[in-house]
């Protein structure tokens, strides 16, 4: 289980576990429930490096970041880096 603390959103946590070359179990805690869930479940059976290309760079009104670009720089800092 990968667990990345992020920055700059109203999610604090995203916890994840990558199996068979697939994410799984994604989950972000706190933020907007139910846009969140949606993230998650639309992400689920991804390849890593396929989640990154489509969620990598997306903000939020004026923030830089958003809950899904952090999920993709949690999966560049924790799984890519280390591949």
């Amino acid at each position: 289980m990968y667990n990345f603390s992020t920055k700059g959103v109203c999610a604090k946590n995203i916890n994840f576990e990558i199996r068979e070359g697939k994410l799984t179990n994604v989950e972000f805690v706190g933020g907007c429930p139910g846009n969140l869930i949606g993230i998650s479940t639309l992400v689920e059976g991804l390849a890593p490096e396929d989640v990154v290309n489509r969620l990598k760079g997306i903000s939020c009104g004026s923030k830089s970041t958003s809950c899904p670009d952090q999920l993709a720089l949690a999966i560049e800092q924790l799984v890519l880096v280390n591949a």
